[in-house]
């Protein structure tokens, strides 16, 4: 016998149901390091349940100085940011005796992680005006992809020569800024002096600033600032392309500078351009972070769209650490770690047995309930809930491997009540078929316009369940993300389940003989549920029959406002000896 065309959809929806459940799985197993990798397969604990590290980062201020609140709350605000592009969910940063900035994340801080959270991350762009010996740069200074100019080889680079020079600068790249007292202070420098951070924090915008270089070790005379990093409106991570469009295995950082930033790095990369072919030391430009020279590329194009790239001996991480920092900007004051403890849970995993408990007390419930109210039916709801958990822990071990989520005592208390949300969708729909079996409709049919009515209040109920999700997720902080988070995702594979596995499993149910023939056990006997012919607008039924108590209490229990009217004026009537 051929297969109806709800059958053919219904098995449909389940095969896409099953590839979904399947990709989960082979992106969790494959993708994290292998099905026998515990670490891929279980959820990341937060602070509350596993415990972690608490830095405490002290500002560094010339002494008697003490940092402000507005600056405490634009650090905590930056640092914050950091965290979470790293990846780190449930982390908590906030102050400290009105002096210390305190972090504390789940875990165990990688040095990554801890660069993110003190460096000061102050960039400034400054021309070289001398270097201590001669140094090979491979950084370059060239315009994003899709810039009208580009890069072309420039010179090995040499020291330039240093007089002892009177006249007054005039510009940034001016040697005469190179003084013999400057010169005497540069041979005399000694790099660990960039370890002092009032050094740093000190070192003046418009006079020269004699640093380091971090990778190549190198000492600098730098001219004036000519450009700071708040003229930065957002930075990012990628691969290099060659000059053929071809993507290398070379990290970059991008940066992207307001109109402002544009002019001036305009104006800068003019000049310096103007020194490729004679002074190739003054061809160059330092990129400088909290104090040190990161890069000193030279000048190679005159960029003009304010969209120059950093390139140089990047890794991904690197790359992507210095973007972030750039992002979102420097911290008003400097930071050294004071301490680093590890912290234990404050709740425990004794905590979240107990909440994984009462979900499961509560899924039983919900079980009890359904066999007690809707008979062999609950059973359609238990599986939709045990996949749903399925599905759920599945996507939540997922986002803990990939995106650094860590599941919190709130966050279970999401699940636990995604439960009841879950479940009031299955009787949504349940009660639509009933209503249409009332009416006199074969289960077939029934099924069929009780889901076009109910497949619209569920997906509205839903959109509610989401927006108030996100809305909680963006607003809120710590924990209470945590919730917001699990609520979301258990709310879009609700709708899921509905969709791919409820429905189409009632669908075959509908056609088998057993649920078709409105079985007591089924839930779905017309009789007990009151059904009645309609034709006509008329109601034909027997007053006396329902005095009587045809279809049960549930019967009773279920006529409409006209019924029962009929019913009480038939009963009138037929005391008087009249039909009604």
């Amino acid at each position: 016998m051929a297969r109806s065309a709800p059958a053919r959809s219904a098995s449909r929806s389940l095969i896409w149901l099953g590839v979904i459940v399947v990709a989960l799985i082979a992106v969790l197993g494959l993708g994290g390091g292998g099905f026998w990798n515990p670490t891929t397969w279980i959820p990341k604990l937060a602070l509350d349940l596993e415990g972690g590290t608490q830095v405490i980062l002290a500002p560094q201020l010339a002494t008697g100085q003490t940092p402000t609140q507005d600056q405490l709350d634009q650090s905590v605000s930056i640092i914050r940011e950091r965290v979470d592009s790293a990846g780190v969910a449930e982390a908590e940063v906030g102050t400290q005796g009105g002096a210390n900035v305190v972090v504390t994340m789940p875990g165990t801080i990688d040095e990554t992680t801890m660069n993110r959270i003190k460096s000061s991350a102050r960039l400034t762009f400054r021309p070289v005006l001398y270097t201590a010996a001669q140094t090979n740069s491979a950084a370059t200074a060239s315009p994003t992809p899709g810039a009208t100019d580009s890069p072309t080889p420039g010179p090995t680079d040499t020291p330039a020569p240093v007089d002892t020079p009177t006249a007054v600068p005039t510009d940034a790249s001016d040697l005469n800024w190179v003084t013999p007292a400057l010169q005497q202070r540069f041979d005399d420098f000694d790099c660990s002096q960039l370890n002092d951070p009032s050094y740093v924090a000190n070192a003046p915008d418009d006079q020269p600033y004699i640093t380091c270089g971090e990778s190549d070790g190198a000492k600098y005379i730098l001219g004036p600032v000519e450009v700071t990093g708040d003229k930065i409106t957002d930075a990012s991570a990628g691969l290099m392309a060659d000059s053929q469009g071809r993507q290398t295995n070379t990290w970059a950082v991008y940066i992207t500078f307001n109109d402002e930033g544009t002019r001036q790095f305009d104006a800068v990369t003019t000049r310096l351009y103007g020194y490729l072919d004679t002074d190739t030391t003054r061809n160059r430009f330092a990129i400088v972070l909290d104090g040190r020279v990161i890069e000193a590329p030279t000048t190679q194009s005159v960029i003009t769209n304010g969209k120059p790239q950093i390139s140089g001996s990047f890794t991904q991480q690197s790359a992507q650490t210095l973007a972030d920092q750039l992002k979102f900007g420097a911290l008003p004051i400097s930071f050294t770690v004071q301490s680093q403890d590890t912290i234990s849970a404050t709740l425990g995993k004794a905590q979240l047995l107990a909440g994984l408990l009462a979900g499961l007390i509560g899924m039983i419930l919900v079980l009890i309930y359904s066999l007690f109210q809707y008979r062999l039916l609950g059973l359609v709801t238990m599986a939709s809930l045990v996949l749903m958990g399925v599905l759920t822990y599945l996507a939540i071990a997922i986002f803990s491997w990939q995106n650094g989520y860590r599941l919190s005592l709130a966050g279970v208390a999401g699940l636990i009540v995604s439960i009841g949300f879950t479940a009031d969708s299955f009787i949504v729909y349940f009660e639509r078929i009933r209503d249409e079996l009332r009416d006199g409709k074969s289960l077939t049919g029934a099924v069929s316009a009780g889901w076009k009515r109910a497949l619209r209040t569920i997906l509205s109920a839903k959109f509610i369940n989401l927006l108030s999700a996100v809305v909680l997720y963006i607003l809120a902080a710590g924990n209470v993300q945590g919730f917001a988070f699990t609520l979301g995702v258990t709310t879009v594979i609700d709708v899921i389940v509905v969709l791919l596995f409820t429905h189409p499993i009632l669908q075959l149910l509908a056609e088998n003989r057993f649920f078709a023939s409105g079985h007591p056990l089924t839930g779905l006997d017309p009789s007990a549920l009151g059904a009645v012919y309609r034709g006509r607008a008329e109601f034909r039924f027997s007053p006396e029959a329902r005095r009587k108590g045809a279809g049960g209490k549930e019967a009773a229990k279920r006529q409409t406002i006209a019924e029962r009217k009929a019913s009480e004026a038939a009963g009138v009537n037929g005391s008087n000896g009249e039909e009604a």
